[in-house]
């Protein structure tokens, strides 16, 4: 038997053979293994369960294995170990197609770090980021409990735990409150055990300041020094030791991060006090107090401790908010459903419903599925998917969407998208994935966080040797206390948390208003646009195009529209369907069209009644040898300069008529060009439509400029050419036509209400589908664009400015000295209000 897997982690040739070698020295194992796309196909002789593969994978190195039905296998490979940057490894994006439900059965969480240090890495158990050894959080998903990294997204596990890279807690995948409010328990329940021992710690050692120390009446410094050590020990082996494991795996594996200098720092104070309780007299006198002893720093360290938790636990609060988009998305989705069956209404799961079952909807209810009303009518409040909060009147055969709220009134719809095939499922799974995913931008705070931490330590130790050498006295202790507070005080988390809480948010707001971005760089990109190419059937129009009329030379528009309605029956074009649904409305007969054929851009040909029938522009009459007459070609111009779509009509190569559509222009299709305009967009339609229909949309649009008879690579060379002058190039397009030229631009724009392969193609996916959208897409990513800046920009200049301060800068001149324990709370606070500065894109306005 052969299967195919997706392998994640692989970068060069390198790293191929060293799988190819690895999954064949498995016994019964025949392995070939690709790097682009990351795929191994392989051979067995009996089936291998795939925990084998990875166990196999993971002990040779940082590569993950899966079946290739649960993942893109078109994904380029990232980064990895091997080559050198920031240890990045990549798993491809979920399928689409794939059930977010069913992604890996039998996980419980999914994880991901929220600095994404390792790309989209995941973990299936919670733990620490190996890499920057922040807390993992749990990717939002499904029905499915996993764990991720909130640094490293790639980091996925089945169980709570660290993660691996950056010793972080995991944090929950999906929106479970229960798993939330289980992380922020156990964080609680250390926080209140750190406080009981180090509260009695601080208060000894402060004592020491107090004239006649009252303390000193019960027991000797000697003593008091016992019961510092011994409440120490529950808060650093207890509380904090998660902290401690942290900074031994980022040393190990030297992925050094802010836990790297927590660890140092909060064990060089202890360590130090352990040397000076037992061993006093290896110590020079500057180490000693006035009363002999030496200077003890138990309650640094453990108040250290206790205000990294409270950092942690605040940041395990904010966290839970960052995807509340995504919660509220799930919280659409309704659990049950009244199944109609032989006249009988039935409440089944939502889980159980089939395509092609009738579904009763009672006035209040959510729709359970997409599908179609087949009898009855009533108003859809869609403001939860579209963002619009004024209810659409359906009627039969309109589109109804899974997670919509019906308004008073009952009907039956038919099942035609269940489970993940839902729009509401594809949502949530491209905002999970978009959230996961990294910006251009953080690029620059990789570099810095590569370098941040050797160079902090460094600055530490020069700190140290200054003031011991010039230094008031005592020298050595202040050295001592300022090197601890220069380790403490340094946060890289804070700057590379910078980007991912805002593209986390920016994408779940976005969501909620009908705007599917599908990654960082396409958020980021979309405020960078100098051009919008659009199409205009579906884009600029409403797509829902009619038949006004059909000319026929002979009189015979019957039988001209039964050839033409029977063309178009196997097209998913809106023109094709216009033209079938007025044939319907006419009862006109469909006939069978054996050799039906789309030619893209064209029009469509076929046989019907044993002739020869071509539908569609000049073009494909020129193609097809049809001849045209004069008096023709006048009727078809008259209409077009009216602004309506004309396509021909000929049989056995002669064209007997026309049929003239119309496609109404969406009300803020003018408006929202006008603002693109003015912000300095240049607007350019590009049709398959011709000159005259064109030129009469594009005046009354006043676009800044159109190009009618476009075919699908007319559109595609025309972006090439302007990506060629510099220009960032964004395409709003709803048809397959449309798809290359999606995928081809710098931001591919869907329209919602296109066809798959056009939202597949596209970065960007507004669900109402109108140009309005572009324009809130435009502002989304600049807010989040800026609200990184301001994030980043926070945290550059808290490390500029705190470091300094805590090697002791301003004592020379001012006498200010920082303490390790506000270091500590400085450290702790500057990530949580990266977390909150992110969380005020909640309230954009869009």
């Amino acid at each position: 038997m052969t299967h195919q897997y997706v392998i994640s982690g692989m970068s060069c040739d390198g790293c191929r053979k060293k799988v190819e070698k690895t999954l064949n020295s498995i016994e019964g194992i025949q392995a070939e293994v690709t790097l682009d796309p990351p795929l191994a196909t392989i051979t067995m002789e009996k089936h291998v369960p795939t925990e084998k593969f990875q166990k196999v994978l993971s002990e040779a190195g940082k590569y993950t294995i899966e079946m290739t039905n649960s993942k893109k296998t078109s994904e380029p490979a990232a980064k990895s170990c091997c080559s050198g940057d920031n240890k990045e490894s990549h798993t491809g994006h979920h399928d689409k197609k794939e059930s977010i439900a069913s992604h890996n059965h039998n996980a419980t969480g999914v994880y991901y770090c929220p600095m994404h240090c390792e790309g989209d890495k995941t973990y299936n158990k919670p733990g620490d980021c190996p890499v920057c050894g922040m807390d993992l959080v749990q990717q939002v998903a499904i029905n499915v409990a996993q764990f991720t990294c909130p640094m490293h997204p790639e980091i996925v596990s089945n169980e709570p735990g660290d993660c691996p890279i950056c010793g972080m807690d995991l944090v929950p995948m999906q929106a479970s409150e229960n798993q939330e409010n289980k992380t922020y328990t156990d964080l609680l329940k250390k926080m209140k055990i750190a406080v009981l021992f180090t509260l009695p710690i601080f208060i000894i050692s402060m004592s020491e300041m107090i004239p006649n120390n009252p303390l000193f009446k019960i027991m000797q410094i000697e003593n008091w020094n016992w019961v510092q050590f011994l409440f120490t020990l529950p808060v650093l082996f207890y509380a904090g030791w998660m902290f401690f494991v942290r900074a031994y795996k980022s040393i190990i594996t030297w992925n050094l991060n802010m836990f790297t200098l927590i660890g140092i720092g909060t064990g060089v104070a202890f360590l130090f006090s352990i040397a000076g309780m037992f061993f006093p007299d290896i110590f020079p006198s500057e180490f000693k107090s006035h009363h002999g002893t030496i200077h003890l720093y138990f309650e640094a360290a453990t108040v250290i401790i206790t205000l990294v938790l409270l950092g942690q636990l605040l940041e395990a609060k904010a966290h839970g908010q960052t995807n509340g988009a995504i919660k509220a998305l799930l919280k659409l989705a309704p659990t049950e459903a009244t199944l109609v069956e032989n006249g009988n209404d039935k409440v089944i799961s939502i889980h159980n419903i089939k395509k092609g079952d009738l579904l009763r909807v009672k006035p209040g209810e959510k729709i359970p599925v997409d599908g179609k009303i087949t009898t009855g009518e009533s108003s859809i409040d869609e403001a939860m998917i579209t963002g619009e909060p004024i209810p659409v009147d359906k009627k039969v055969d309109d589109t109804v969407i899974a997670g919509t709220i019906n308004g008073t009134k009952s009907f039956v719809m038919i099942a035609e998208k269940v489970g993940s095939e839902t729009l509401l499922s594809q949502i949530i799974q491209m905002v999970n994935d978009a959230s996961r995913s990294r910006a251009p931008i953080q690029k620059l705070a990789d570099r810095v966080a590569k370098y941040f931490v050797p160079t902090v330590v460094i600055i530490s130790i020069i700190t140290f040797f200054v003031w011991a050498k010039f230094g008031p006295e005592p020298a050595y202790i202040y050295g001592l206390i300022n090197a601890i507070a220069v380790l403490i005080i340094a946060c890289p988390c804070a700057l590379g948390l910078a980007t991912p809480m805002s593209v986390m948010v920016g994408v779940g707001k976005g969501a909620q208003v009908g705007i599917l971005i599908k990654n960082a760089e396409a958020l980021e990109n979309m405020s960078k646009i100098d051009v919008l190419i659009t199409d205009k059937t579906g884009t600029i129009t409403e797509g829902k195009p009619s038949v006004e009329k059909i000319y026929a030379v002979n009189n015979n528009e019957d039988n001209l529209l039964q050839n033409i309605a029977s063309l178009n029956q196997h097209s998913e074009h809106p023109l094709a369907q216009a033209v079938v649904n007025f044939a319907k409305a006419k009862n006109q007969t469909i006939l069978e069209v054996p050799d039906f054929e789309a030619i893209a851009g064209k029009g469509v040909t076929g046989t019907v009644n044993n002739s020869k029938v071509a539908l569609g522009n000049k073009k494909l009459m020129i193609q097809v040898g049809a001849s045209i007459s004069d008096a023709i070609e006048n009727k078809i111009a008259a209409e077009q300069n009216l602004g309506k779509t004309v396509s021909y009509i000929a049989v056995d190569k002669i064209v007997l008529g026309y049929v003239t559509i119309t496609d109404a222009i969406k009300e803020n299709s003018k408006k929202a060009i006008k603002e693109l305009i003015d912000q300095g967009v240049e607007v350019i339609m590009m049709t398959g439509d011709n000159g005259n229909t064109a030129k009469a949309v594009a005046d009354h649009l006043h676009l800044s400029s159109f190009k009618a008879d476009c075919l699908p690579e007319d559109k595609l060379k025309e972006i090439q050419r302007l990506q060629a002058e510099g220009k960032i190039v964004a395409m709003a397009g709803d048809g397959i036509n449309d798809a290359p030229a999606l995928a081809q631009a710098n931001i591919g724009i869907a329209m919602g209400t296109g066809t798959d392969v056009a939202i597949e193609s596209a970065k960007i996916t507004l669900v109402k589908g109108d140009l309005n959208g572009i324009v809130k897409a435009k502002k989304l990513s600049y807010n989040v664009m800026k609200n990184i800046k301001q994030n980043l920009f926070f945290a550059f200049i808290y490390n500029v400015l705190g470091v300094p301060i805590a090697a002791g800068i301003l004592y020379p001149a001012f006498g200010i000295l920082l303490s390790p324990m506000l270091a500590a709370l400085a450290m702790s606070l500057s990530s949580v209000s990266v977390i909150v500065n992110a969380l005020r894109l909640r309230n954009l306005k869009l």
